[in-house]
């Protein structure tokens, strides 16, 4: 018998299955157009935006560096453009095997392969690193023809920073070199960080350090339209970099490098400055190095030859370099008895060539007594006997609370970064310099050498040159600086950089004059007088010579049994013309000797250059690098007539 189907029944559950199903499909849909609100209304903006970042990208304009110039507009660092052959070691399986087979391509030099291996220890791996620089065009024209077999390798074009006089005042422009990991990490913390997006260099040293802000330049960008395999189609904005401006010093290069010539292959620091604003006009250290190595990376081999070699090249001697300033801080002495009212000028010393004192004998250079000495006397034949006892008289502090104003001791401000204290002793500095209870207490003997700039005395000669200079000036103390002016690099309009307003010392006239009367009296009768006759202006100028080693008390000096670095140093300080000075500076020629032999000549050619603008005939040049000049010999040639080396 067939069973009927009970066709109410099952219409019903149609009608429920047809019900849920539409339920599901419309929520499905209220689901879709919930989100389709969500994307076109709620996050229409942030959307839109991502959409077209996928269609743009926005590349950062690096900025062209500004230039480094002298007082008179010569360009000490400027900029050229130039290929480079770069690898991203992320995008390569076997670099060794891709160097190999560039070298088939393009001339890579096994210097090429040490700076390239020293990039990659301070860069990441997914950074281009240049494994040739300055390609010709023929290179060019050779890789990009053999393009598809180096996956990872590129040729990119880029500015080149260059100092076209090589190691000419190398330590005061610096030089400039890829950005490491600690100053990518400083410049994202700071608020540069923006302006340094695309920025692979950095100013490392010198001038290029301490002025970076003023010749980076800002950043420009230029917005792409790109495929969708990211190949830029177009550009659809652009606004263009800043280039950095020119920093403008008040160094003359040529009086630069006359100085730095005349030193030849002798170790030592000048700085000379204008005591009437601090300008510094002369600042050497030699020997020098050639910046341009630094420049992609110096290789392992120069690096280990700068780094190791005996001379220190590296090392910023009038920065840096400290020294005993021997008798050249006799004047100071003075300044300083007088001043306090220790000593009047006619106060009389009789100098017997030794002055003993709790049992130890000072002696005087040479053995050479000099019988009855007043102030004046005293400086002009550099007594020793005469600042022993004046050093006695005066006690550590009082020489310290002094000295410290004139810069001694002290960071003197100047616009480079690096300078040191050196060392300016007093019961205080002793307290805090040593560890042992028995070595912190200050003995009185210890006083008695700083009379004659030597015991605990270490300057650089960037301090000396300043105290002379403020000396000269009466006592108005200016800061020194180098950097004289910023330059518009499309105006070529300068704006000077500002200055601090300069301290006075509170120097009575009446000391100035005869502490410069005694210097003067140096040139015209004292130690210097052979290297200053027949000069066209006064000067006033007093010798030291210091000591590199320690001489025990029974022993006397011989440089000829001494090893070459452990020979006297010889110092110059000096001013001029004496009655209105307009250059101030000091000079220290490293294990040569008697500071009016060696010293004392460099300053008389660099007062010849300033004031009379003479440059030395290639005769005297010759023997005063040798040592073994006084007044100059020859006839001296007009600025003129001397040019720079050929860049």
């Amino acid at each position: 018998m067939t069973e009927l189907r009970n066709v109410e029944a099952d219409l019903s559950r149609f009608r429920m299955r047809v019900f849920v199903v539409a339920l599901v499909v419309c929520a499905a849909f209220g689901l879709l157009a919930a989100r389709l609100v969500h994307l076109q209304v709620t996050r229409h903006e942030d959307l839109a935006e991502q959409a077209e970042s996928n269609r743009t990208a926005v590349v950062p304009i690096v900025p062209n560096r500004g230039l480094i110039l002298d007082r008179n507009g010569v360009v000490l660092a400027s900029n050229y453009s130039a290929y480079t052959l770069e690898i991203t070691r992320s995008k390569i399986d076997d670099l060794d095997a891709t160097i190999d087979a560039l070298a088939q391509v393009v001339d890579i030099t096994a210097r090429d392969r040490r700076r390239f291996k020293k990039l990659m220890d301070e860069s990441r791996s997914f950074e281009s690193l240049p494994i040739r620089t300055r390609l010709s065009d023929q290179e060019v024209a050779r890789f990009a023809a053999q393009r598809y077999r180096f996956p990872g390798v590129e040729i990119k074009a880029r500015l080149f920073r260059s100092y076209p006089f090589g190691d000419l005042a190398s330590h005061v422009i610096g030089y400039i070199g890829r950005i490491n990991q600690a100053e990518k990490a400083r410049i994202d913390e700071s608020d540069d960080a923006a302006n340094y997006r695309g920025t692979e260099y950095i100013g490392k040293l010198g001038i290029e350090q301490s002025f970076e802000r003023q010749l980076h330049g800002i950043t420009g960008v230029e917005q792409m339209e790109t495929s969708a395999g990211g190949r830029a189609v177009r550009r659809l904005a652009s606004h263009p970099s800043t280039p950095g401006q020119a920093v403008v010093l008040s160094l003359d290069i040529k009086l630069q490098k006359l100085v730095e010539d005349l030193f030849g292959d002798r170790r030592g620091a000048l700085v000379a400055i204008d005591p009437r604003n601090g300008e510094v006009l002369a600042f050497v250290s030699k020997p020098t190095f050639d910046p341009n190595l630094f420049v992609d990376g110096i290789d392992q081999e120069n690096w280990q030859a700068l780094n190791e070699s005996i001379d220190l090249p590296l090392l910023n001697r009038a920065l840096r370099g400290t020294y005993p300033p021997g008798s050249t801080y006799k004047p100071f002495m003075a300044m300083a008895a007088l001043q306090t009212g220790k000593r009047s000028p006619s106060f009389i010393v009789n100098d017997n060539a030794s002055w003993t004192f709790g049992g130890h004998t000072f002696r005087s250079h040479g053995d050479i007594a000099l019988g009855p000495v007043d102030m004046h006397r005293a400086i002009v034949l550099s007594s020793n006997v005469y600042f022993y006892s004046l050093a006695n008289d005066l006690g550590v502090d009082t020489i310290h609370d002094f000295m410290a104003p004139l810069g001694f001791g002290q960071i003197t401000g100047i616009d480079i970064n690096g300078e040191v204290r050196g060392v300016l002793p007093s019961t205080e500095w002793k307290r805090d310099a040593y560890k042992r209870p028995e070595q912190k207490k200050w003995f009185a003997g210890e006083t008695i050498s700083l009379g004659i700039g030597q015991g605990y005395n270490s300057f650089t000669m960037l301090q000396l040159a300043h105290a002379t200079a403020t000396l000269a000036g009466g006592g108005m103390s200016y800061t020194p600086h180098l950097g004289l002016a910023t330059q518009d690099p499309l105006t070529h309009a300068r704006t000077p950089l500002p200055q601090p307003a300069p301290a006075d010392l509170g120097f009575k006239p009446e000391n100035v004059a005869i502490v410069r009367r005694a210097l003067i009296g140096v040139t015209q009768e004292g130690t210097s007088t052979r290297v200053f006759a027949g000069a066209g202006y006064l000067s006033g100028g007093k010798t030291g010579t210091a000591q590199a080693v320690t001489i025990g008390q029974k022993e006397k000096y011989n440089g000829a049994k001494l090893e070459e670095h452990q020979r006297d140093h010889g110092l110059y300080m000096a001013f001029a013309p004496a009655d209105n000075p307009r250059i101030a500076l000091a000079v220290v020629v490293e294990n040569a000797g008697w500071g009016a032999g060696v010293a004392a000549p460099i300053a008389r050619r660099v007062f010849d250059y300033w004031l009379l603008g003479q440059y030395p005939s290639e005769e005297d040049m010759a023997a005063t690098r040798e040592g073994k000049s006084a007044a100059p010999i020859g006839k001296p040639r007009s600025l003129a007539d001397v040019g720079l080396p050929a860049p």
